[in-house]
């Protein structure tokens, strides 16, 4: 097998995220002119080469079931894997339908729109079950995937592009091209969001190319428009639209946003629009982002609701994009934090609060750490806002703002950004040695690897739950309960040891014994060696002094 080589393949598995492995069938040669071909494809093909028969190759954007043209971009020395790129389907799989959008498999958003939603359901679940299988140590609960309430029009945020389709093509305003980092397609019939923000792009668009101001272009630098980001609430229907340029607009800048302000409130929306803001932002980086905002119309904010509760939104807190899936994976959450009567909660990675404040009503305390300054801000005014008094946000990074928190949780909740959580900051969570945590992944590989350090720091996995908040897409959510040390279930047992201070001869007790001193008396009189972390923990929960570095490890 070469780089550059064409094989037709079948399509075994799919493995997260959307990575096909594909059995090669036959090899894809030169046709001469006059050599008789397949007549449907063009191609010429020959038998597979002995020696590739067993091997594999892996390919991204494709279904289980199709059988596909390929070309190898990547031969990995000693293994019988490669890895290589759809050129094109020749045949389906029999599990797919119609897609719902016109530019499905142009567009690089959805992968999964031509399989049945059962059938998304199921290959999600697969996919999650074996990879948790392949890091959890003991046995645990796997409970079913739990479904979207709705699979189109969900998206209550779209993160829109200016571009091109082609070099020197017209202006365009959408989402990327599959597999390309600059062009652009116009997407204006989106499926998984609401009419109105098709309505909202071209709106824009059409006003944009008016102006005759180009695009912000990554290599040159040069250019004014760069994202439109709307959020529309799918409870309330109120809908924040959000343009951001650079500072290049010059003399049409200002009679294009006031243009823009009054057409756009003029359209024909099912929502309401509650603000159009306009950002500039000058950075090279092409992420969305604020340099100064300005309110062109209404305010800077919308409103959701789940689970009875009201949130207050901004242009750049972080809110799960899917309103009516959240209250499932929120409920999903709940269920397993278990009682939370009396106990004091850490959210760590808390966004707008949203989880802080659903626990809130049956905790004593919530404690939330997030680390945009914005959304704490959001997260306090919700928490007034729903009458709660005992929850309080905290704006930092995580690593750094538990160190000040002087409370101590007996729960903590956890739900991180995609790339998981910064092992300095795990040691952390662990050295707290709370007996539950629910963590909250949007990302299974990264949930993998944190799952491993969980473990090996004593921690056990009870249960694991697949929820889809992405339907036609690659993406699901997980929800995973850990347990600290021995529980009561199968050969894992609590030992419960009870003692009096009035039992024991303390007559020649002189000062206070070292950490050391007692992890030798409890190792020679009880063969058990523990840790100083758990020292300390008895000491404190026996009302004795415990001295400020205590939990930490030695390496801090």
């Amino acid at each position: 097998m070469k780089k550059g080589t064409e094989y037709i393949g079948y399509v075994e598995k799919v493995d997260f995220p959307n990575k096909g492995v594909v059995r090669l069938t036959s090899l894809v040669v030169q046709a001469d002119k006059g050599t008789e071909t397949d007549g449907v494809n063009e191609l010429r093909t020959i038998p597979v080469p002995a020696e590739d028969v067993e091997k594999r190759v892996v390919v991204k954007g494709v279904i289980m079931g199709q059988t596909i043209r390929l070309r190898v971009l990547k031969v990995r020395p000693n293994k019988n894997k490669a890895e290589g790129m759809l050129l094109s389907v020749v045949k389906a799989s029999e599990d797919e339908v119609e897609p719902l959008c016109p530019l499905f498999g142009s567009c690089g958003g959805c992968a999964y729109q031509t399989l049945p939603y059962e059938k998304q359901l199921s290959l999600k679940e697969m996919q999650v079950r074996k990879m948790m299988d392949e890091v959890i140590q003991t046995p645990y609960e796997f409970l079913p995937i739990r479904r979207s309430p709705v699979c189109s029009g969900y998206r209550n945020k779209m993160e829109f592009s200016f571009g091109d389709e082609y070099k020197g093509g017209p202006l365009a305003l959408g989402l990327h091209k599959r597999g390309s980092f600059y062009d652009v397609l116009t997407t204006d019939s989106c499926s998984i969001v609401h009419d109105d923000y098709n309505r909202i792009v071209r709106c824009v668009l059409e006003l944009a190319r008016e102006t005759g101001l180009p695009y912000f272009h990554k290599i040159t630098h040069i250019g004014y428009f760069r994202h439109l980001v709307v959020r529309r609430a799918q409870k309330t229907g109120e809908i924040l639209v959000h343009l951001i340029t650079t500072s290049q607009g010059g003399e049409a800048e200002k009679p294009f946003l006031e243009r823009l302000t009054k057409e756009l409130i003029g359209l024909p929306l099912e929502g309401t629009i509650a603000g159009i803001i306009h950002s500039r932002n000058d950075q090279l980086a092409d992420a969305v982002a604020s340099e100064g905002t300005t309110i062109l119309y209404g305010k800077d904010y919308f409103y959701e609701e789940l689970l009875g509760l009201r949130f207050r939104i901004t242009p750049f807190s972080f809110f799960q994009t899917n309103s009516l899936g959240a209250e499932v994976l929120y409920q999903t959450a709940r269920e397993f934090i278990g009682d939370t009567k009396d106990k004091l909660v850490f959210d760590l990675y808390s966004g707008t609060g949203t989880i802080a404040q659903i626990a809130a009503s049956v905790a004593k305390k919530v404690i939330g750490v997030e680390i945009v300054a914005e959304a704490v801000e959001a997260a306090n005014e919700n928490a007034r806002q729903n009458g709660l008094s005992n929850c309080e946000f905290i704006a930092g990074d995580v690593l750094k703002v538990i160190d000040t928190i002087l409370d101590r949780p007996d729960l903590i909740i956890l739900d991180p950004p995609r790339e998981g959580i910064a092992p300095k900051a795990l040691n952390k969570i662990v050295s707290y040695g709370v007996e539950r945590i629910v963590y909250i992944s949007c990302k299974p590989t990264s949930l993998q690897n944190d799952l491993l350090s969980f473990q090996e720091q004593g921690y056990r996995v009870e249960k694991v739950c697949p929820v889809d908040m992405f339907p036609g897409t690659v993406h699901v959510e997980t929800v995973v309960l850990l347990s600290k040390g021995m529980v009561d279930k199968d050969n894992y047992r609590k030992v419960k040891v009870d003692f009096s201070l009035e039992d024991m001869d303390l007559t020649e007790l002189r000062g206070k014994a070292t950490y050391a001193q007692v992890k030798e008396y409890i190792l020679n009189e009880f063969g058990l060696k523990v840790s100083s972390i758990y020292i300390a923990q008895v000491k404190k929960k026996c009302g004795l002094e415990v001295g400020k570095n205590s939990y930490l490890p030695k390496s801090e």
